[in-house]
């Protein structure tokens, strides 16, 4: 950077990147985006973990924000989670510093004294997140015009979180309204480590059509070129899991990953039970009990964190030595971003662990690294048809605006295909007094009072359900949440204790007004339960655990004692697959059970196709009725959607609003996978074992 301006930055930025960064040069992505952001079209930047991403926005961005003259709050960053926002604000702080510019946060952590604040004084970035910005427009208490008036450019990051869920549309259904308040296009740059779709996921990105930019991929490969230190280790239980994790690699910093909160609180106590300085981070901990395991974590040495997806994503937590995975991850993308924590610092490698706690563990860990050793990595796609956003969006608009024209809903949203089927959803939110119309405008109506108006409207800004939880406090702090189904009853309340944040406590009270439970610490085990989703595997994945079944060994370090439990499982499960086709087996009850390999949806998908409905299903296989042969499932229509019960719709979120038989088709459209089916129905070679 001897020469200024050689980067293509403000001159100023350049010189503090050099003289305050200390930074010789930029990273090779910070200087590939660097024309494509400032040239206002929409960009992807895809580069592994660490690779300077959140730098590669933001320099471009600020380098405009001087140059043009932005002023007021011209810049949106958004992320999924409060945590990795908190993690990013000093730092974007100090960079804005530079040009003597503000910025501010805006979460649901952040207090009203603040938010008054950033009223007051508009900052010139704003670090939010999809729910923060629909609480802005819906609010009485804030000028949305004024506030959100003057934005030029968000920043998406982890954009493939995103892209593949319901907060995607979300956020691109909001982005649409603040684009009518400023009354222009706002550039939009997504951020991500992991997709392997950029292009497809970039043009998803960009909403509606009506004046779009280009959109403009810029991509880093992994500089180092060692390959990451991958091993599979069997260890049959969690209690020598806990037991490896705390005698392998001692004085080094490991982050634990486990796929549900309940076997993170298992592990943790374990741990400590064997003298292992350890923490505990996942959605169920409170905020301030989470940040104090990350600030503690990254400031140590010889110590592990147990940890859920909730650090997965972006947060900074030091450098790592090692990851660990018990079990496996349900995608490749998941074990990329965890992979990515490693190898960050000069002279270190990529490593990741895997310890496989039973034999259902095994085959998960040894499919999933058999799919990266393909080289394969999931494309990510937004859920179809997101008609009960749609509803949302209505109503949200109805609390923004007060009133809005019936035949003008179009302006706000344009084609964004949240909207496709919007003219059905809207007369039905008339018809049922969700929406009043008078003259031509539609206000609030009654019926949206009674199924969305607690708490303000509080539950119609976030586009995804959450359980009933009870707030665990000891003293005056704050330890987390739990399910009131975890709740020992009465009589064993002083005996069996809970388990959170890796520590045992005892039920002192629990107030059902206030859904508080008070507890005291005690150095005993307990347990706690949370409701749980059916874990729903890819047909890629699936059809990976048929080939390991079937002999396929991933290329990666095995343990001794991998080989002998894959041979042992391969000898249990050797009924279920066959190298010329699918298994049909014979079930005492008089029906079948048809090993597909095909996943979840693909599952569904086949028995829809078959006139029956979606239950008894599982990833590996479904059950077929007495009848219902090799010749049926040949045949079967699969371009058709599962059929669902009544009580299943209450899994999408604003369903209340929608026409019972819309949400229905909706849930079923998504758990639709019409493309599995079809290669299920092709392999016509059945093996019947099991009865002639």
């Amino acid at each position: 950077m001897s020469v200024p301006g050689a980067t293509g930055l403000d001159e100023a930025i350049e010189f503090h990147i050099v003289n305050s960064l200390g930074w010789r040069d930029l990273r090779p992505l910070q200087a590939a985006a660097v024309e494509p952001v400032r040239s206002g079209d929409n960009c992807v930047l895809v580069a592994p973990t660490a690779g300077g991403k959140t730098e590669a926005a933001i320099f471009p961005l600020m380098s405009e924000m001087v140059q043009r003259g932005w002023t007021n709050t011209s810049i949106l960053y958004v992320t999924p989670l409060r945590a990795l926002l908190n993690n990013l604000f000093p730092r974007i702080v100090g960079y804005c510093a530079w040009l003597g510019r503000r910025v501010a946060l805006w979460h649901g952590d952040i207090g009203r004294s603040e938010r008054r604040r950033i009223l007051a004084e508009r900052p010139d970035v704003l670090l939010t997140t999809p729910e923060s910005i629909e609480a802005m427009l819906v609010s009485r208490g804030v000028d949305h015009k004024r506030l959100l008036g003057s934005v030029r450019a968000v920043v998406i990051d982890e954009l493939h979180s995103f892209a593949g869920s319901d907060r995607g549309w979300h956020l691109l259904a909001v982005l649409e309204r603040v684009e009518r308040l400023a009354g222009r296009k706002i550039q939009r740059v997504g951020l991500s480590a992991t997709v392997g779709n950029p292009e497809a996921v970039g043009s998803w990105m960009q909403g509606s059509t009506e004046g779009r930019r280009p959109v403009r991929v810029v991509r880093e490969e992994a500089i180092t070129t060692a390959e990451p230190e991958v091993t599979l280790d069997y260890v049959g239980s969690i209690r020598n899991a806990a037991t490896v994790i705390s005698r392998m690699h001692q004085g080094e910093k490991r982050l634990v990953f486990l796929e549900s909160r309940r076997k993170a609180e298992e592990l943790a106590f374990l741990l400590r039970e064997r003298q292992v300085q350890t923490f505990v981070s996942h959605s169920s901990l409170s905020a301030d009990e989470r940040r104090r395991s990350e600030q503690a974590f990254a400031e140590a040495r010889d110590t592990v964190i147990v940890a859920t997806s909730t650090l997965e994503l972006g947060v900074d937590i030091g450098d790592l030595d090692r990851v660990i995975q018990v079990d496996a991850p349900r995608t490749v993308s998941s074990f990329l971003q965890r992979l990515g924590r490693t190898g960050r610092r000069p002279g270190t490698a990529r490593n990741a662990l895997f310890l496989a706690l039973d034999q259902k563990g095994l085959l998960d860990a040894a499919a999933l690294l058999l799919l990266w050793k393909r080289g394969f990595v999931e494309d990510v796609a937004a859920p179809p048809h997101p008609r009960h956003l749609a509803a949302q969006q209505f109503l949200a608009l109805a609390l923004q605006e007060g009133a809005f024209g019936a035949s003008r809903w179009r302006d706000w949203w344009g084609d964004l295909p949240v909207m496709t089927d919007g003219k059905e959803v809207l007369a039905y939110l008339a018809a049922e007094g969700f929406l009043i119309e008078d003259s031509g405008m539609l206000f609030t109506g009654a019926r949206a009072e009674k199924e969305f108006g607690n708490r303000n409207f509080m539950d119609l800004l976030s586009s995804f359900i959450t359980d009933l939880e009870l707030r665990v406090v000891a003293g005056s702090d704050e330890i987390g949440f739990v399910s009131p189904l975890a709740l020992p009853r009465n009589r064993d309340r002083q005996s069996k204790p809970l388990v959170l944040a890796g520590r045992g406590w005892l039920i002192r009270h629990v107030d059902w007004e206030r859904f508080v439970v008070w507890v005291e610490e005690v150095p005993l085990k307990g347990d706690i339960k949370w409701p749980t989703d059916p874990v729903v595997h890819s047909f890629d994945l699936c059809q990976s655990q048929r080939d390991v079944l079937l002999g396929a060994i991933p290329d990666v370090h095995l343990s001794k004692r991998v080989p002998t439990a894959l041979e042992r499982l391969r000898a249990e499960r050797a009924a279920e697959v066959t190298r010329d086709g699918l298994v049909l087996q014979p079930r005492p009850s008089g029906d079948w059970r048809l090993w597909t390999w095909a996943g979840l949806k693909a599952n569904a998908t086949l028995l829809a196709g078959l006139g029956l409905d979606a239950t008894e299903i599982e990833n590996e296989s479904v059950i077929l009725p007495a009848g219902v042969g090799a010749s049926a499932v040949a045949s079967a229509d699969v371009n058709v959607v599962p059929q669902l019960s009544a009580e299943a719709i209450t899994a999408l979120k604003f369903s209340a609003a929608l026409p019972p038989d819309l949400a229905t088709r909706t849930l079923g459209e998504r758990l639709a996978d019409p493309e599995g089916a079809a290669m299920v129905k092709q392999r016509s070679l059945i093996r019947t074992v099991g009865r002639t």
